[in-house]
C-alpha cells in the first residue's frame, strides 16, 4: 500500500491530494492542520461507502496518508445509527420517490404546478439528452452567463470546453442528463448520476434571464417521472439547509416537494490532535465555531461585495 496523488475540485479548482486504496475505496486526505481523511466521491460511490469500519480503519492508519480523522457517512435507506463512533447528522434534501402523480398532486407546492404549467405554455421543452458537443456547448453558455450566482463567485464562469466536457463525463454509464430548451436554445440542465437505487443530482442549473419561464421547475417535474419510470427509490438534491435555513435554495427544495432527511456521519480520531478537535467540534472547520449572528452578517457582507463585484465583471464584458 503506497500514498499516491489523486485530483479533485476545491472551490472549482483542481487539486492534487494524498491518496490510498483500501478496499476498493479512493481514501483521500484534505486540509493541512488537521487532516481528515475521506472517501472520494462517498454520495456517488455504489454499494455502502464502508462494509467493515473495523478492519477498514486499521488499514488505514498503517497506510500512511497520516490523516487525523476520518469520517464516513451511511447511505439511504439507512437512516439509523449502525456503528458505535462518535456519529453526527448530516441534513439532505430528498424526494421519495412512488409515481409522479403522488409527487404531483401530495407534495409540491400549488405554486410549483402553475410554474410547471406556465413553461409550457410558454414554450419550454423538458427532454433527454446526450452529453454530445452541441449540449457542452449549451452549458458553457449557461455557465458564462453570470461571474456570480447566489451571492458568490460562480465556480464554472470561464472553463474551456474540455474541461467541462471531462467534468460531466465522470460515472458516464450511470448519469441521465435532462435539457430543457426554449427557441431550441439550452437554457437549464440538471445531470443525474444514479447510485444503486438513489438518483443524485449532482447540478441544475439555469440561465438567470429565463428566470422568468420557470425552467428549473419543469426540470425538477421531469426528474421525478424519469426516477419512476427507472424505479429509482430516491430523488436526493445535496443538503436540505445550509449555512442559512431560511435561504431561497432551501425554499426551493421544500417548495418542489423534498424533504428533510437525516444520515449518520461518524468521526473517527486516528490521533491524539484528532481526539482533540472532536471533543471541542473543531474538526468541521473554525468558519463554524463562528456565532450564528456574526456570520449571517458576513454572509450578507460577502453577496454585496460579490453583487457589486458581478456589476464590474458584467460591464467589462
Amino acid at each position: 500500500m503506497s500514498v499516491d496523488q489523486t485530483e479533485i475540485k476545491v472551490k472549482g479548482k483542481a487539486v492534487c491530494v494524498p491518496s490510498v486504496e483500501i478496499d476498493g475505496r479512493t481514501v483521500i486526505s484534505t486540509r493541512k492542520w488537521l487532516k481528515i481523511a475521506s472517501v472520494q466521491d462517498e454520495d456517488l460511490l455504489e454499494g455502502e461507502t464502508i462494509v467493515n469500519p473495523s478492519s477498514f480503519v486499521p488499514l488505514l492508519n498503517k497506510s500512511g496518508l497520516n490523516a487525523d480523522i476520518f469520517t464516513f457517512a451511511q447511505k439511504l435507506p439507512a437512516t439509523t445509527q449502525q456503528h458505535k463512533y462518535h456519529v453526527e447528522w448530516d441534513n439532505f434534501a430528498v424526494i421519495p420517490v412512488t409515481t409522479f402523480a403522488h409527487w404531483w398532486e401530495k407534495r409540491v407546492d400549488p405554486g410549483v404546478r402553475r410554474a410547471v404549467r406556465k413553461a409550457e405554455k410558454t414554450g419550454v421543452v423538458v427532454k433527454l439528452a446526450e452529453l454530445d458537443d452541441t449540449f457542452v456547448r449549451g452549458i458553457i453558455s449557461i455557465y458564462n452567463e453570470t461571474p456570480v450566482r447566489q451571492g458568490r463567485s460562480f465556480w464554472h464562469f470561464r472553463k474551456s470546453f474540455d474541461v467541462v466536457k471531462h467534468e460531466n463525463s465522470t460515472y458516464a454509464e450511470r448519469n441521465t442528463f435532462l435539457g430543457a430548451y426554449y427557441q431550441d436554445e439550452l437554457i437549464g440542465f440538471i445531470r443525474i448520476t444514479r447510485t444503486d437505487r438513489i438518483a443524485n443530482i449532482v447540478q441544475l442549473l439555469t440561465m438567470m434571464k429565463h428566470y422568468d419561464k420557470r425552467p428549473a421547475n419543469a426540470l425538477i417535474a421531469k426528474a421525478v417521472e424519469i426516477c419512476e419510470q427507472k424505479g429509482a427509490s430516491h430523488l436526493m438534491y445535496y443538503n436540505y439547509i445550509y449555512n442559512d435555513p431560511k435561504s431561497s435554495l432551501t425554499e426551493f427544495k421544500r417548495r418542489n416537494g423534498f424533504e428533510k432527511i437525516l444520515l449518520p456521519r461518524y468521526y473517527i480520531p486516528l490521533t491524539v490532535k484528532g481526539e482533540i478537535a472532536v471533543s471541542l467540534g473543531l474538526h468541521h472547520g473554525l468558519a463554524q465555531r463562528i456565532p450564528k449572528p456574526l456570520y449571517a452578517q458576513l454572509l450578507k457582507m460577502r453577496k454585496l461585495w460579490n453583487a457589486r463585484r458581478q456589476k464590474t465583471l458584467e460591464s467589462a464584458f
